[in-house]
């Protein structure tokens, strides 16, 4: 288990100056944590260098990104295709683990019996497809950097969530389902299924990090032997700190289903940083993306950040436009008080500490904590003039701006392989 590393104090401005290479290591989307980082390399005058994870055809077949597709990605881009995973691989027998999932009903997957010597044979051909791959990749990406220039990887991959059907409906019932709907986490991973979506969920968060400083390796070695410093970024997650009464204390959304997979990241990060690599796995507090919709329930966390910016905001002048802009999206009745109120007596709540144990992180869930949890979720909803425009998403821009200021200047020389930043860090850097 990582002891718990929270960074306090905001970063100095790092050495990264114009003609620098940030290397988007994945595909960047929109409203992300990854677009700060990108945001504060420009501000910085770095060259930013883009990927793609690529697509995939009607037979499943993998391809680089077409003309078209490209016009509108800002250069310098690499266009071949990242992607992680093993999901859409075929074995020997020409099966991928997404046709062996695809005949099974709603009401037999917890009977599910899979072939795991073909999932292992999927596997083994995903790994080498993606080694392949970033070996080409690194090669295109010599071209791109100058003589001279100091480089920062940005690893962005994450999930692995299988694309088959049965999927969606299982997590929604394992992070959604209440009452006769709901499906333990616990169970669904203990389940053939369950273990295989683990599988997946590794391969993509954490071994692609490996390959990442691995096969990096030839070209790091060389720019560092002409005077140049480079350095590796990842995106974690494994709780934060938020305000909880008048103090910041560490808190997690359970269960987090990716979590043993971020373990996984982290370890790689503490081997590789005991060789001398300069790479660190920031652990960033949770927002609300677009992935992360399934998972309801883990915004309730983000609305302590309010309290975090009334006291401990770098910025005055900006905090107050973004708790105006907050104000203007809860009903007129709404104060933050009652909101910094009702999410301290969740996050105080004896169902909610049984959870939020950090020696057993990433812990499974229970019926009667999740659905406190979603019910916590809909009333923080209710307090809003409009449940589909929340002030989660005004608060999720200023943690990722934060994080990506964080991130970029503390990367070059990281005090440790894993690091915390939590709400009080977010509020310094705003």
């Amino acid at each position: 288990m990582t002891q718990l590393f929270p960074l306090r104090e905001k970063p100095a401005l790092s050495a990264y100056k114009k003609g620098d290479v940030l290397v988007l290591f994945g595909e960047l989307f929109s409203r992300g944590y990854a677009n700060g980082l990108v945001e504060e390399a420009e501000r910085r005058g770095m060259t930013i260098v883009r990927a793609t994870v690529g697509r995939r055809e009607k037979d499943g077949s993998l391809r680089a990104l077409t003309a078209e597709e490209t016009a509108l990605i800002p250069q310098p881009f690499i266009n071949v295709p990242l992607e992680a995973g093993f999901d859409m691989d075929a074995a020997a027998n020409g099966v991928t683990p997404c046709d062996q999932l695809k005949d099974i009903k709603l009401s037999d997957w917890d009977k599910a019996e899979l072939d795991w010597k073909a999932i292992d044979e999927s596997q083994a051909h995903g790994v080498a497809r993606f080694k392949k791959n970033t070996e080409l990749f690194m090669k295109e990406l010599e071209k791109h950097v100058p003589a001279g220039a100091n480089v920062l990887f940005a690893h962005l991959m994450a999930g692995g969530v299988p694309r088959t059907k049965i999927i969606m409906p299982l997590l929604n019932r394992a992070f959604k389902g209440t009452g006769d709907r709901h499906i333990p986490t616990q169970a669904l991973l203990d389940s053939q299924i369950g273990q295989f979506c683990l599988r997946n969920f590794n391969e993509v968060t954490a071994e692609t990090f490996r390959h990442l400083i691995e096969l990096s390796a030839p070209l790091r070695k060389k720019w560092e032997s002409q005077g140049s410093h480079v350095s590796y970024t990842a995106y974690g997650y494994h709780g934060t700190e938020v305000m909880i009464g008048n103090q910041y204390q560490w808190q997690t959304y359970t269960c987090y289903f990716q979590g043993w997979a971020k373990m996984a990241l982290e370890k790689h990060a503490e081997n590789f940083f005991k060789q001398g690599v300069h790479c660190c796995v920031y652990n960033c507090p949770e927002i609300l993306t677009n992935s992360s919709s399934v998972f309801q329930g883990v915004e309730v966390s983000l609305y302590p950040l309010l309290a975090a910016i009334q006291k401990d905001a770098g910025d005055k002048k900006h905090a107050e436009q973004v708790l105006s802009d907050c104000k203007k999206l809860l009903k007129d009745d709404v104060t933050f008080e009652q909101i910094k109120s009702f999410t301290d007596d969740y996050l105080k709540n004896p169902l909610t500490l049984e959870f939020t144990n950090y020696e057993k992180w990433p812990q499974h869930s229970r019926q009667d904590q999740m659905e406190y949890m979603l019910k916590s979720s809909d009333h923080l909803f209710s307090l809003h003039k409009d449940e589909k425009n929340l002030i989660t998403a005004v608060l999720s821009e200023v943690v990722f701006k934060s994080c990506g200021y964080v991130m970029l200047h503390d990367s070059w020389q990281p005090k440790a392989p894993v690091a915390w930043i939590g709400h009080d860090l977010v509020a310094r850097c705003m």
